[in-house]
């Protein structure tokens, strides 16, 4: 399973636990061991003990067990009945929620039921919408690799999935594609394999190979792709049986690398293969029967080639080469595609790092060559290109690349030492080796950190910090280099943003390593001035940093333990200052080992110093914060998702850890800052933010705290009200008024602190209860809500179950020096929890009655007008008044949910159950999800029968588990008063609603307030649900821990984050419990209440109806078939009524929430509500034809078929059958289902005859709407459709007007389609499900593969047109021969046969097609296609006309084949138009296909009459306009069939020669075009090849520039279809591939014939150069014939057979081609060939095999007279070297650095500098080892020349001597040389050694060089400076004063001297 990327951070959806990140790429275990038996339900306990921690004690282990065999029981009943939805899926999530609390089933169950799920995901016959629940449960079931041991416990088989797959990838198997059944998703099916792949069965690897290899095809390259594709996700890659030689990598390794090195230039096949190796390292490296060396199990070549694709797919731009990849290749991968996994959560980086990681050991620490010295060599090359100056679409790949690298680096370490991954001895990792890997590593993440992009610098960062965590003494001193400069303001702002950040990943590290944690406080201190309200992220960072520091250090001032008083911060301080000196005066090349340098005393005394200058820390951090808060803009104009937005969210995620980590006496300051802050300001935008402070403050130590705040805000409160008249108004708009903010600061202020603080409010009882009252006695306006919800805090703070602990250690430990950055072990935690007292829970309950007894009576006297405010429809002070109670209402609902019981019935009365006892309601449990059932209210149609959902008796709730709810007794007076009140609420909301609807209808806000105070009624039974509780609380512990997430830990948090966890496992309970409820008569009549606004008049009123409605369905059982049939009624009326704005209403509330399900599912209500649809879409308004449209497909779907049948495997079902006797429970379930599907398919056939009636009467748009959803409707398997359908749709695919005569064609077609599945599967639904099709004709024949001659015989067959049998796939025999292959028959007798029910549909439709028929038709394909739709040949035409042709063939229409003829010639008359020609070729294509493939006789009659018509547009009629037309005509009549089906066709073009004395251009290239299109169709079942090879090569001077390029492609093609391997069988294929070597052998190896081609075509070349005169302007047969042969070359190379061409780069191509670019004449050959020649370098050399090449490119370099010549070479030396760096030899590095440095003394000018940049990047791009040597030695020769050849002076009379020309060459190629090694390191720093010298000697010896010499020598130096503005403080320090003198001469001087 893929490791999904950490940033992901919330891995703890609803069933993630944490380690969803890393538990998922360890390698299983071993394939077969013992261990335990059976009992344990996992192999690693659990690291965190869930119920332990919980303050209440929870249900035990067997009634949890009890639970799930209940579940199982209720999921095996309702498979085996066939109740797959609702029932399986409910159970499943039932299932699901009961894995979520953490619960673990036995091993054997959870096998039985990963087995079953497996099973139901791919039964055939089940929705796939159903199916898609299944495979996720099965997903979750086999989320962990710790769940099952792989073979042990658990083995899963491949092929079900494969056959699944199969019918996407290849199905040619079947032959025509079903258009009227949906298929399952694709995607899911991938990610099936991802979970399934490491249980199959390693003993199955031949067979699969037996499988797959022979549909592998190049000559079609989309069965190489499938083959790959399939590969990558099935081959099974856990260690084989260690003693079955077949299954063993070393075996099956060479076949893989063969089939890559068959598919060239391909980048997914690399992405693949890449896949594919890595998992195979990961998985075979605790394997110890597998051989493992330097390479892991890999060999050495093996290795190089995969490093080279890894370079390769890095795509880091060379030079001037292009890109490595050609898209032509990957154009061909077809179907293939949906078998790619999702790049974006597969990044192929991740492939790359876990290739290296998995295979490194400590011997790659010993060989000079290793995965290991690879993997530097990798880095060195692309160094420069993590460069923030070098940015690119590289830098993304680079960054992931490296921190996978580090991220799977620290995986293996932590695992392999916790054991968790068992590996053999001498292959775990060792300290060296982690040295060494981070030592790689260093340099290219400290220039990652300060990345332009921000994904790229977040990746870099999180290496970091895996880097630091493995080796902190190598990261540390480097980091504390960069950040310490840039903390004290030296460098650019963004250097400083990435410290901050840098500082953030590292501070937990920093914490806990000695030493380092020394300069933690004085970091922090620097910090400080990042709080800065003009630079909001930097400030975003500070607070990050502050909080990852708060979470491991407490604040504590550890001097105060020593004796006398302690010493103050001077030693710390001294200390600090002198380490910052150091690492500025070491440089880069500083270590620091504290374990040495400082004894364990000093440390400590260090440390303890260290913490003296906390104190002074809070109170200037208080004060920036409080500074910033006075700098924010203000809230109502901030966006959410900017800084200001980011900044109020991270405060308080600051402030907690700090707060909380304050020593007693830093607590007492930070209050009384804090207080004195907020009773002396009021900010009115920073007044949330200000709160959360406060709110922290108040749970650290919420007795100081409150004793403090409270009196002063109720103080303030009163104030603000009496003296200032704050809210004595009402005011409009949604602002705060000036005059009421200071009461709303302090009211926001007062709320936040008493929430989730525990019991101490209580000592404060009096006050707030009096405050509350006054308050709402007082106020009015805006600032009532605020009111209102400090209640609401006041009653959570009262009732809930939270953990109020949040100190970094245990109560009653010491915070001394072994507190920094301790870690507890989560099973040792004491946790204080706040649980409800009786004293608090009476506290709470008589807060909620005052106040809800004064809002109600509030209410009910404004209701019924008895108030002294009066609703006159004009004041607003009436609905003010409404709409605040209602706010106050909702808000102390939600408060006190908590106390409601979920089980109690509101009202105390169900609603009536009806009188029907078979059938009770479906509890429709967790209605979150869409597939909740519907329930009845039956006698809608006056039949006692059910026809919504099947219910079921013995369905319960969901199980409840402890949660800690308050009372245990209803009988206790509380619990009597709390839902009394809820009841009596309920009545008030519904008597608002009455009221307002007749009276105060447009009163919006008051609508507003009542339903959302409807919503929280509903939801917030027994946890705060509207609130969204777990979610935000969840989400926040995700973003908390993501920073303390180490790869290969569990929960390796800070403590508390440990409590949090516990905190949100408890809001998982409670969440769990709060399931839907069964249905009062309150809240039937409060559901629709809310069905009546749902279709209000005003948009906001609907709004908010139908979001409360949506909740609401989803609580309560049964809502839905509620409130359906009042809004289906009033979507009727609106009809009527032409009321668009209650259409509006009804149609978003039916089709576009969770009812839409339920109302399909129900056919007592759907048949209305599709009527109503069909209506309501012609409505005359855009709104309303917006919203039917994007409606269309939901009300399609309600007329699909239900499932009739769906096949599972009885015995997996069985396997989890309980041990009771559920015969009678089944069968009588079985039965009803049956009876209600029947009832249900009636009713859709009564419909879809009513809708055919409309369609036929109705205007256009209706009918169009009606047509899309009768098909769904009518359409079945077992009746097809009913006539008066049929007759409708015929009739209408001549309709007048072209939507619906597009509609009824599709239509009509896909009755066709439906009628030939149904003769192909023998008339039986249950082949169908399986795919078991007969196809009439279809043979399969034997392969003769011990027949040597065999292959042969087959290809000879294809060369004339009698066949034994036709051969329509592609794939048979070109790779490997399988034991048979398909084939189809000559001759048929017969076509298929039809029984009763299809023939009678194909009369009734050939009944329909007379002449008119086809004549209107015809008439229709000629007209221009309209506006928008493009002009092409349009194959839905084609496939209608061709069925429609078969029933003429067949003789039932009227039409006889004579008739068509007519017709025929009468659509293309003269054939002057292009759409006469359109026409015509369709209706000849659909002829072809109809009468091809029938009896003898009707295929000569059809080509009697095609051919000579095709023949002679062939001829003469084609046009640039119409010739696409006829191309697609030729794909349509060759694609996948066998080429002697179209042998007249065929025959005409392969004898097609050119005519030279023709001058119709366009005629001869579009027939060429016609016949390589042939040969592409035909693939390499093309034989006839030799006459036109060799008219082609006998004219490549064509004077015409289109027939030049058709030949040359047509060339290509037919070279690129020679190849085929054609195997005799899979073991033979594997066999040879294992002997040749450990990469198979090389493929495309050019055959002699074509060898002599090729120099015989370059010699023709080569005359005809000599024979042209130099400087001729007009064509000759050289430039002519050049062009096309560098036209089939660029067709060939940059195709995936390439390679077949590279024996001849050396000495045919190279040399040709450098002359054809000297052709100034004619630019057009110039650029081909220039072309040409770039792809040359980047085409893969096999192994070993690149010698010739490079000794070519140097012999051109070196001695080629011409210099053009030499400077082009140039440009595929660095390719190459860059490309092969892993493959090319030690000696071949040499003597291209050597001729490369020759060529520095060329006497053209250009190629010194070509050679220059050449040198300069070669040398960049070497590993270490080499450059180091390489780079010594070219100084040491260019300083020598330098001195050596000193400048003479020159001879007076001006013209220079040869002499002194040779020296400035010379002294020009040393600079140029020189110059070359400085720019090869431009951002080195500080810079290398010895370059400093370099350009000392450049600027001393040849600056005053006269001309060329000294003007590079000053661009060098130049260059280097300008590099290096950004770390010049750090550069300097390399030169000597004397070396700066010699520059500075140079480089800067005065401009005034």
């Amino acid at each position: 399973m893929s490791k999904v990327s950490e940033f992901l951070a919330a891995h703890l959806g609803a069933n993630g636990n944490d380690q969803a990140a890393s538990g998922a790429t360890s390698p299983g275990a071993e394939w077969r061991d013992d261990d335990d038996g059976d009992v344990a339900a996992r192999y690693r306990p659990r690291t965190y003990p869930y119920y332990r921690h919980l303050p209440y004690n929870t249900e035990d282990e067997s009634e949890r067990q009890k639970n799930l065999d209940e579940i199982i029981k209720h999921l095996y009943i309702s498979i085996e009945a066939g109740d797959f939805a609702p029932g399986a899926v409910h159970w499943s999530r039932e299932l699901r929620s009961w894995l979520s609390l953490k619960f673990d089933p036995p091993r054997k169950t959870r096998v039985k039921l990963v087995k079953l799920y497996y099973e139901l995901a791919m039964a055939p016959g089940l929705d796939p919408t159903v199916a898609e629940r299944f495979a996720s449960m099965f997903m979750v079931l086999t989320k962990r690799k710790h769940y099952l041991r792989p073979g042990k416990d658990l083995t899963l088989d491949w092929r079900p999935l494969f056959k699944e797959l199969k019918v996407f990838v290849l199905p040619q198997e079947s032959g025509f594609i079903h258009s009227t059944t949906v298929k399952k998703n694709v995607r899911t099916l991938t990610k099936m394999c991802s979970f399934a792949q490491p249980f199959f069965n390693p003993e199955e690897i031949t067979e699969m190979f037996e499988e797959f290899l022979p549909y592998f095809s190049t000559s079609f390259a989309e069965g190489a792709f499938v083959v790959v594709g399939l590969l990558n996700l099935l081959l099974p890659t856990v260690p084989p049986p260690p003693d079955k030689l077949k299954l063993q990598p070393s075996y099956y390794l060479p076949t893989l690398f063969h089939l890559w090195s068959l598919v060239n230039r391909s980048r997914v096949f690399d992405v693949n293969f890449l896949d594919l190796l890595s998992r195979l390292a990961r998985d075979l490296l605790p394997a110890k029967s597998i051989p493992f060396r330097e390479y892991g199990i890999y060999s050495k070549e093996q290795s190089a080639l995969i490093f080279t694709a890894i370079l390769r797919l890095l795509e880091i731009p060379v030079g001037q080469a292009t890109s490595p990849y050609s898209s032509v290749v990957d154009t061909n991968i077809g179907l293939a595609m949906t078998l790619d996994r999702d790049p974006r959560k597969n990044p192929v980086a991740h492939h790359i790092a876990r290739w290296i990681v998995m295979s490194l050991s400590p011997y790659s620490l010993n060989e000079p060559d290793s995965i290991l010295s690879n993997l530097e060599g990798l880095i060195q090359a692309v160094e420069t290109f993590f460069h923030p100056s070098n940015t690119g679409n590289w830098t993304k790949t680079l960054s992931q690349l490296v921190y996978y690298l580090a991220d799977f680096f620290v995986m293996r370490w932590n695992r392999e030492r916790s054991g968790e991954m068992d590996v053999p001895e001498d292959r775990r990792l060792t300290p060296e080796l982690k040295r060494r890997f981070v030592m790689c590593l260093k340099e290219v993440i400290f220039m990652g950190i300060y990345a332009k992009s921000s994904t790229a610098m977040s990746f870099s960062l999180s290496s970091l910090q895996s880097l630091a965590y493995l080796e902190p003494d190598l990261i540390l001193p480097g980091a504390l280099q960069r950040i310490y400069p840039s903390m004290q303001g030296l460098v650019e702002v963004h250097r400083t943003t990435s410290s901050l950040r840098s500082l953030q990943v590292l501070s937990r590290i920093m914490v806990r390593t000695r030493g380092f944690r020394n300069h933690v406080t004085t970091l922090l201190g620097l910090a400080l001035p990042g709080i800065d309200a003009n630079d909001l992220d930097k400030t975003l960072h500070t607070l990050s940093f502050v909080q990852a520091v708060a979470y491991n250090i407490p604040f504590r001032d550890l001097t105060e333990d020593e004796e006398g008083g302690g010493s103050g911060s001077h030693l710390a301080l001294e200390w600090v200052g002198s380490e910052v000196e150091r690492l500025e005066r070491e440089g880069a090349e500083v270590m620091i080992d504290y374990n040495t340098e400082l004894s364990d005393e000093n440390e400590a005394a260090i440390l303890r110093s260290s913490t003296a200058g906390l104190c002074e820390f809070l109170i200037s951090f208080l004060g920036r914060v409080f500074t910033l808060l006075e700098n924010l803009p203000d809230a109502s104009r901030v966006r959410s998702g900017s800084p200001e937005d980011h900044i109020a969210n991270t405060l308080p995620a600051a402030f907690t850890p700090l707060l909380a980590a304050l020593s007693p006496e830093l607590y007492d300051i930070a209050l009384q800052k804090i207080t004195d802050f907020v009773s002396s300001h009021v900010i009115h935008q920073a007044r949330d933010a200000m709160a959360f402070i406060c709110n922290s403050l108040c749970k650290v130590n919420p007795e100081k705290a409150l004793k403090q705040l409270i009196p002063v805000l109720i103080r303030n409160i009163r104030t603000e009200i009496e003296e200032n008249g704050a809210a004595s108004t009402r005011n409009t708009g949604s602002d705060v008024l000036p005059r009421d903010r200071g009461l709303v600061w302090n009211v926001s202020i007062l709320s936040m602190c008493v929430v989730h603080i525990g019991d101490a409010v209580l000592n404060h009882r009096e006050e707030l209860l009096e405050i509350a009252g006054f308050m709402q006695k007082r106020c009015k306006g805006m600032p009532t809500v605020h009111i209102s919800n400090f209640i609401h805090h006041l009653l959570l703070n009262l009732t809930v179950v939270y953990t109020v602990d949040y100190g970094l250690v245990e109560p009653g430990k010491r915070c001394d020096i072994d507190a920094w950055g301790k870690v507890y072990d989560p099973k040792k935690l004491t946790i204080r929890w706040h649980i409800p007292s009786r004293e608090e829970v009476e506290f709470a309950v008589e807060l909620f009655r005052s106040q809800a007894e004064n809002a109600l009576e509030a209410l009910a006297s404004l209701t019924s007008g008895s108030s002294d405010i009066k609703s006159d429809g004009t004041g607003k002070e009436w609905s003010d008044e409404v709409s605040r109670n209602l706010v106050l209402l909702r808000l102390i609902i939600s408060g006190i949910s908590v106390l409601f019981d979920p089980q109690r019935i509101p009202g105390g009365t169900l609603v009536e159950k009806e009188k029907r006892d078979d059938d009770l309601e479906m509890k429709d449990i967790d209605g979150e999800t869409e597939d909740a059932p519907g329930i009845e209210a039956s006698g809608a149609d006056g039949s006692d029968e059910p026809m919504g959902e099947a219910q079921d008796d013995d369905v319960k709730p969901t199980y409840r588990y402890p949660a800690g709810y308050f009372f245990d007794d209803p009988e206790d007076p509380l619990y009597i008063t709390v839902h009394a009140l809820r009841d009596k609420v309920g009545e008030i909301l519904h008597s608002v609603h009455t009221f307002l609807t007749s009276s105060q209808e447009d009163d919006v806000p008051c609508f507003n307030a009542l339903y959302t105070a409807y919503r929280s009624w509903f939801m917030d039974v027994g946890i705060e649900r509207s609130a969204c509780v777990l979610d935000r609380v969840t989400r926040l512990f995700a973003a908390d821990i993501h920073p303390f997430k180490v790869s290969g830990m569990r929960k390796n948090y800070p403590r508390p984050l440990l409590l949090r966890r516990a905190n949100v496992y408890h809001l998982q309970r409670l969440r769990h419990n709060a399931g839907p409820r069964p249905q009062s008569v309150m809240d039937k009549t409060l559901l629709l209440d809310l069905a009546e606004s749902c279709v209000s008049l005003y948009t906001e009123i609907r709004r908010h109806a139908q979001s409360a409605g949506e909740s609401a369905t989803k609580v309560i059982i049964g809502a839905r078939p509620l409130v359906i049939p009042p809004l289906l009624t009033a979507f009727e009326d609106s009809i009527k009524n032409n009321d668009f704005r209650r259409m509006k209403g009804a149609m978003y509330s039916l089709l576009f929430g969770s009812l839409a399900k339920t109302a399909g599912r129900d056919w007592r209500y759907t048949p209305a509500l599709i009527k109503a649809f069909i209506a309501a879409s012609t409505a005359d308004k855009p709104s309303v034809q917006k919203l039917a449209t994007s409606a269309t497909y939901q009300v399609m779907d309600y007329g699909r078929p239900l499932e009739r049948m769906v096949i599972l495997n009885d015995e997996t079902v069985r396997r989890i059958a309980p041990a009771e006797d559920l015969l009678a429970v089944i069968a009588k379930k079985r039965d009803q289902i049956a009876r209600k599907r029947k009832r249900i398919e009636a009713k859709k056939h009564d419909l879809a005859l009513e809708l055919v009636e409309l369609a036929k009467e109705a205007h256009w748009k209706t009918a169009s709407r009606a047509a899309t959803i009768v098909v769904n409707l009518g359409l079945r398997f077992q009746t097809i459709a009913p006539s008066s359908m049929l007759e409708l749709t015929t009739k209408g695919t001549v309709d007048a007007h072209p939507g619906l005569r597009g509609l009824y064609s599709g239509a009509l077609v896909a009755y066709f389609c439906l009628i030939e599945l149904r003769a192909t599967c023998d008339h039986n639904y249950r082949n169908f499900l399986l795919d078991r099709l007969s196809l009439p004709n279809k043979i399969n024949v034997p392969t003769r593969s011990d027949d040597p001659k065999w292959t042969s015989k087959f290809l000879d067959a294809f060369t004339k047109p009698e066949a034994e049998y036709y051969v329509d796939h592609d794939y048979p025999g070109w790779f490997v021969w399988g034991k048979d292959f398909p084939a189809y028959e000559v001759n048929p007798k017969e076509g298929l046969q039809f029984d009763e029910v299809e023939t009678n549909a194909r009369k009734t439709i050939a009944n329909l097609l007379d002449r008119e028929w086809f004549k209107s038709f015809f008439g229709y394909l000629k007209q221009e296609p309209r506006d928008g739709s493009p002009d092409r040949f349009r194959m839905a035409s084609s496939m209608l006309l061709q069925f429609a042709f078969e029933l003429v063939r067949d003789g039932l229409t009227s039409v006889t084949y004579d008739q068509l003829k007519e017709e025929t010639e009468a659509v293309f008359e003269d054939g002057s138009d292009k759409h006469q020609h359109r026409a015509t070729a369709e209706i000849l294509g659909a002829l072809v296909n109809a009468y091809r493939d029938s009896t003898a006789k009707n295929r000569d009659m059809m080509w009697a009459h095609v051919f000579p018509i095709v023949k002679r547009i062939f001829e003469e009629g084609l046009t640039p306009e119409n010739s696409s037309y006829w191309s697609s005509f030729l794909h349509l009549v060759l694609q996948g069939k066998d080429l002697r089906r179209s042998w007249p066709i065929m025959e005409w073009l392969t004898n097609y020669r050119l005519d030279m004395n023709s001058n119709a251009a366009f005629k001869e290239s579009s027939k060429i075009q016609l016949l390589q299109q042939s040969i592409q169709e035909a693939g390499w079942h093309f034989r006839l090849e030799k006459p036109i090879l060799e008219d082609f090569l006998k004219h490549i001077d064509h004077p015409y520039k289109g027939v030049r390029e058709a030949m040359g492609q047509t060339l290509g093609t037919i070279y690129r279809s020679r190849h085929h391997e054609s195997y005799k069988n899979v073991q033979c294929l594997m066999d040879t591939q294992a002997k040749a070597s450990s990469v198979g052998l090389t493929p495309y190896n050019p055959t002699e014939e074509f060898s002599e081609t090729v120099h015989s075509v370059f010699k023709r070349l080569e005359q005809w150069r000599h024979e042209r005169t130099p400087g001729q302007q007009s064509p000759s047969s050289y430039t002519a014939g050049s062009k096309t042969v560098l036209l089939w070359l660029d067709t060939t190379l940059s195709s995936h057979e390439c390679t077949q061409l590279i024996p001849f780069f050396p000495d045919v191509f190279m040399g040709e081609m450098l002359h054809m670019m000297d052709i100034k004449e004619d630019p057009e050959l110039m650029s081909l060939a220039y072309h040409v020649f770039r792809h040359l370098p980047n085409i893969p050399h096999p192994f070993n095999q690149d010698h010739e090449f490079v000794s070519a490119l140097i012999r051109i370099g070196t001695t080629s007279p011409l210099w053009h010549q030499r400077l082009r070479v140039l440009i595929n030396m660095q390719v190459i070297y860059f490309r092969r760096l892993f493959l090319i030899t030690a000696e071949e590095k040499e003597r291209i650095f050597t001729c490369v440095s020759t060529m520095l003394e060329d006497p053209q000018l250009e190629v010194r500098i070509g050679a220059a940049t050449t040198l300069s990047g070669m040398v960049r791009c070497s590993p270490v080892r080499l450059r180091e040597g390489i780079v010594q030695e070219l100084k040491n020769k260019f300083t020598r020349m330098l001195v050596r050849n000193p400048l003479p002076k020159r001879s007076p009379a001006g013209t220079p001597t040869p002499d002194y020309t040779r020296i400035v060459i010379t002294r020009h190629a040393a600079v140029l040389g020189l110059g070359a090694l400085v720019q090869a390191f431009p951002y080195a720093s500080p810079p290398p050694l010895w370059l400093p010298e370099v350009l000392a000697t450049l600027a001393v010896k040849a600056a005053a060089d006269p001309g060329m010499v000294g003007k590079s020598v000053k661009s060098a130096l130049g260059e280097f400076k300008k590099t290096r503005q950004d770390t010049w403080h750090v550069d300097v320090k390399a030169f000597t004063s004397d070396q700066l003198e010699d520059l500075e001469g140079v480089l800067w001087k005065s401009y005034f001297a």
